[in-house]
């Protein structure tokens, strides 16, 4: 098949798809799931989020997991509260979550004397020499998630970016690839916590 008829093919079935998703269903039976949006599905017993829909791109590369204490639950929750506050949604919460987890595994680091790379602190490890705010408000997680979803802001076509660029864009890491490496477990702690 050529090139051309292939794209308008594959265009033709995107929009088809795009319209069903933003005209909903016409039947609304609140016995069955219904989609509210490409990354959710509702029921009156489930509310959880489907993870693989947080992933537009796919993973990219060897996935890495840790098992979270409380305090680092309550970083997720942190993270999801500042970003429906901000207005963004689900995605954005996933890039910010696996930002945090490759920059502090969501641990929210003081000053780490000489372990510390420069004036890094926080979930995000922000720099206050860098403009991002003073050494109080980089480690209250909503104050830094905020930021960083300020920046996130800024990139544009961000939603349209695999996550380590996305990232990587805001965050101007000497390592700009480890952010991929989280991208599963952000979208599985989103989805288990956004409606939570």
């Amino acid at each position: 098949m050529n090139t051309i008829l292939r794209k308008s093919i594959l265009g033709i079935a995107g929009l088809t798809v795009a319209g069903g998703l933003a005209a909903g269903p016409l039947n609304h039976d609140t016995s069955t799931p219904t989609t509210r949006n490409a990354a959710a599905v509702t029921t009156t017993q489930a509310t959880k989020l489907d993870s693989a829909a947080l992933i537009p791109h796919g993973v990219q590369g060897t996935q890495s997991r840790i098992d979270l204490d409380d305090e680092q639950t309550a970083n997720v929750k942190a993270i999801i509260a500042a970003t429906k506050k901000a207005g963004m949604d689900e995605r954005a919460a996933v890039v910010s979550i696996a930002t945090a987890l490759q920059e502090s595994k969501l641990e929210n680091l003081g000053h780490l004397g000489d372990r510390n790379d420069h004036d890094s602190q926080g979930l995000f490890q922000q720099r206050p020499s860098s403009g991002w705010g003073t050494v109080e408000q980089i480690t209250d997680p909503e104050y830094s998630t905020t930021a960083f979803l300020k920046g996130l802001k800024q990139v544009d076509g961000w939603q349209d970016m695999p996550l380590t660029k996305a990232a990587q864009t805001v965050q101007v890491s000497a390592y700009p690839d480890h952010y991929a490496q989280w991208e599963q477990q952000a979208a599985d702690l989103v989805a288990e916590h956004w409606n939570s």
